[in-house]
Parts: structure tokens; sequence; C-alpha cells
């Protein structure tokens, strides 16, 4: 285990000296993050090959974490948390998270789960956390969106709408499906949300509002960011 690199987001020290404990035994490399910025600039910087995250942190919660970090990485992320209601474990998966562990818990459990999320994560590269193009630079990690060298605003919703785009650079995604990822499945039937929000996207990034070179309309079937 030696070459696995754990990320742990946990702000409560003596949590995080006891994983120490038990993952450096086991040979697995530890980052120790206190708080979720701090978390994201490690996941950037070293592309961890697995992520233990707490719910409760001081500047942000897990929730909010997860979806952050699955707007750009597949790294596998199990949670660690003193919330043990359904509704709380299916809300972490829901945001992205790859399993869920209640505090307090054995160490032969939590190294049988990682062994688990380490042998079904995604093979291939990493996900890089910054997309460019020729005109303009998203830094997933920041959530900074540069345009021809200038600092761009975008609402969280565009920001989202950005993200699952280049998530997907070069392939069409349909209407539903940008829908249901950026506003949720109860949204699925609303296309004006899209017509809108693309239009501010294009009016922000695009040199060109009228004639977008990277937010391609696919015509009656939804839209395209172009490569």
């Amino acid at each position: 285990m030696s070459e696995l690199t754990v990320l742990l987001v946990e702000d409560e020290a003596p949590m995080r000296r006891f994983l120490r404990v038990a993952l450096e035994g086991q040979g697995y490399r530890l980052l120790e993050a206190e708080t979720a910025r701090e978390g994201l600039s490690l996941a950037a910087s070293h592309q961890p090959d697995l992520a233990l995250m707490d719910l409760g942190l001081p500047d942000m919660d897990g929730l909010e974490l997860t979806k952050r970090l699955r707007e750009w990485s597949r790294v596998p992320i199990i949670v660690l948390s003193a919330r043990g209601q359904e509704r709380d474990k299916i809300e972490a998966l829901d945001a992205g998270a790859d399993d869920y562990l209640t505090k307090p818990f054995s160490t032969g459990e939590l190294l049988a789960r990682m062994r688990v999320a380490l042998r079904h994560r995604p093979q291939g590269a990493e996900a890089d956390p910054v997309f460019r193009t020729d005109e303009w630079e998203v830094d997933f990690a920041r959530r900074e969106v540069t345009a021809r060298g200038l600092r761009v605003h975008l609402t969280p919703n565009e920001f989202k709408l950005l993200a699952v785009l280049a998530q997907h650079a070069g392939k069409v995604l349909t209407h539903r499906q940008l829908l249901r990822e950026v506003w949720g499945p109860t949204q699925a039937a609303q296309p004006h949300y899209l017509r809108v929000y693309m239009a501010q996207l294009r009016h922000k990034l695009e040199a060109d509002p009228a004639r977008p070179k990277h937010l391609i309309t696919e015509s009656g079937v939804g839209y395209r960011l172009r490569e």
C-alpha cells in the first residue's frame, strides 16, 4: 500500500491522530486537512487515491465539500461522521460519496471499506482541477474563472452548469441531463432555466455571445462545451 495516498479532512485532532496511526501503520501515505478549503487544495495539488472526510467541518459542510470535489475529481470518497440518520447517509451518497461510515467505527471495518473503494476506483488519469480553453480558464478547486485574463464572477448555478459541461467536454448533454445535474430531478421539465443560464454564461465567457465559440447549442437536443 506504500504507493497509495489518502486525504483525510477532519477537524478533530484526536480523530486525526487515531487515523494517522491506523493508516500509516498499514503503509498508506496520509495527507491531513483541518478545513474543507485546505482539503480541496490538497486534493488538487496531490490528487490522492482516496479521500476520507468528516461532515462537520468548521468552514464548510462536508456535503458541500463532496459536491465541489465531484465537480472535477473521481477520487473515491468515504464519509466518516457522527451523524447516523438514514437521511444523512442518503444525502452524502447523493452528493457524490462512495461510502458512509458512522462514528465510532473499528479500524478493521474502515480498512475493509477502503480496500473496496480502492478496488472500484475509476481507472485512468485523474481529472485536472483546471479546465482551459484558448480564451478562458476554470479552476474548480478555487472556484475561480478567468476569461481573456480577467476574473469573471459566476453565480453558484452558473458555475455548476459550467462544471457539468466541462466534466463532459466534447459531448452533447441533453436538456434533461443538465437540468437534473444542476437543479435536481424536480426541475427536469423546466428547459427555460437552461436558456437563461446559458445566455448568461455566454455573455460572461464568450468573446462574441451571439456567435459562441465554446458553449454550443445542439438544436433540439441540448448543449455541448467544445474542447
